[in-house]
């Protein structure tokens, strides 16, 4: 019998199984390889005072960051991409960079540097989930780490101004949403009619731009022009999630 395997990770709203980019990456991959996931979300019950989720634990094993989290449960003989070529392994591993790179600096930004998203819902929403007194130190502690990780990334020549480097991050993701609503065309998922490890990415990258009501929604207006990317979204939604699906 397999050992259980139990997933940490931020919870949901807006009719998202989770607002978190990385936790929703690793739900929609369990869904899609069938991984028999219990998934545990963080409430401020919480007592580990880290903020590297998603944390998957089986038995004695811990691992955390997606992609590794995704390599264990292909060890365990659930994988989702068992039927792709070599080429589409590839296209995979250059897409999912993609995101990262181009994508990943303005998801950041809207969430945790616009200062009127951050004010209004993501600081009030994850402090709302983190146990006192964490709850007064955490997000602006995941604020700052992320500007860092932008900068990091966006923050050398020619670009020195913050104000340059969001409008270039900005430029960047919408670009990138272009090309894979491009990529994407009429088809159910990326390569075909099975979702794999990039629709699982691209899913957990996309869903908090669509879904979650933020004031300032430069990127999730771009996103809404997109109509099949929207109705990727909203078929995974519908199809894996249905039962899962909270009001946070």
């Amino acid at each position: 019998m397999a050992a259980p395997m139990e997933l940490s990770c931020w919870g949901g709203d807006w009719g998202l199984p989770s607002l978190h980019p990385e936790s929703l990456t690793v739900m929609a991959y369990a869904k899609f390889s069938g991984a028999p996931l219990t998934v545990n979300t963080i409430n401020n019950s919480w007592s580990t005072p880290k903020a590297d989720v998603p944390v998957l634990i089986s038995e004695d094993t811990v691992i955390s960051q997606p992609a590794k989290i995704l390599n264990f449960l292909r060890k365990q003989r659930y994988n989702a991409d068992y039927e792709l070529s070599a080429k589409q392994g590839a296209d995979t591993l250059a897409y999912i960079a993609l995101l990262e790179e181009k994508l990943l600096p303005a998801l950041l930004h809207t969430f945790w540097v616009e200062a009127e998203n951050y004010c209004s819902v993501t600081k009030p929403w994850f402090a709302s989930r983190i146990p006192f007194p964490l709850s007064l130190y955490l997000p602006g502690k995941m604020s700052r780490e992320a500007l860092n990780r932008i900068l990091l990334t966006r923050g050398g020549p020619p670009l020195y101004s913050l104000t340059e480097v969001e409008a270039q991050i900005y430029r960047d993701a919408k670009e990138c949403l272009n090309l894979l609503s491009k990529r994407l065309g009429t088809s159910q998922f990326f390569f075909g009619n099975t979702p794999t490890t990039l629709d699982a990415f691209v899913f957990g990258f996309l869903a908090p731009v669509y879904k979650v009501c933020f004031p300032r929604v430069q990127l999730q207006e771009h996103l809404k022009q997109l109509t099949n990317l929207c109705r990727f979204c909203d078929d995974i939604l519908t199809c894996y999630f249905k039962l899962t699906i909270t009001d946070g």
